[in-house]
């Protein structure tokens, strides 16, 4: 793994005990939120492996739905979150499953609410880094350490040339790009992370491309 500062290494600053079971869950609970757009009034997460086993002793359990709820990870409300989820309305319930095939700190996280609802699959790699590997069947790896432009389009030729052209008119470096979709030619996501912030103009202009449904960006976690 490569790093990128001393702060990679000796972890973030967080509420303890563990940065992999409690910074890693708050930081998923987090980016699983914003994946989903909007405050949730259902939450059903599903731990695996390691999260599965020590879930209740290292915070996890409170640590993500402190993140579902928009806490940081040094936020001293996480150690209340579930008391707190109940008095805004946030139903959670956590189940364990047994998955040997998933990673150890395995997290799938099913938000709902009247509008309609959004299941992602998050793992804690360590340090309090994360990855979000799915997002309603929409594969991707995604860390949230970036400003991220999410583009939800018809899979189409000459699409990402379009998306990207926005870009380089507004000078914008695109550090990394990943699509992903669900069939040739029906609905695909564009994730791009990027080097410099993500203007709600430029967000405007893509989402005026053909064939684009809807676009979010996202500033780094």
């Amino acid at each position: 793994m490569k790093y990128r500062s001393v702060f990679d290494i000796i972890g973030p600053v967080m509420i303890g005990p563990s940065s992999s079971h409690t910074a890693g869950a708050a930081r998923i609970g987090r980016m699983a939120r914003r994946l989903f757009g909007r405050v949730p009034h259902k939450a059903q997460i599903e731990f695996c492996g390691s999260f599965a086993k020590t879930y209740q002793g290292h915070g996890t359990d409170v640590a993500i739905v402190g993140g579902l709820m928009g806490f940081d990870t040094h936020d001293p409300r996480i150690k209340d979150a579930l008391k707190i989820s109940e008095d805004i309305g946030l139903a959670v319930s956590i189940t364990t499953v047994d998955s040997p095939e998933e990673h150890p700190n395995t997290a799938w996280i099913r938000l709902e609410d009247e509008a309609g609802a959004m299941r992602v699959k998050g793992i804690s790699v360590g340090g309090g880094k994360i990855a979000m590997l799915e997002a309603d069947e929409f594969q991707m790896n995604l860390s949230g350490d970036a400003w991220t432009a999410f583009v939800f389009h018809k899979d189409q030729f000459g699409l990402i040339a379009s998306v990207a052209s926005v870009l380089a008119d507004r000078r914008i470096n695109i550090a990394r790009m990943e699509m992903s979709r669900k069939a040739k030619g029906q609905e695909a996501l564009l994730i791009i992370e990027t080097d410099e912030e993500i203007s709600a103009f430029a967000g405007s202009q893509i989402a005026g491309i053909a064939d684009v449904a809807h676009v979010r960006i996202l500033p780094p976690l």
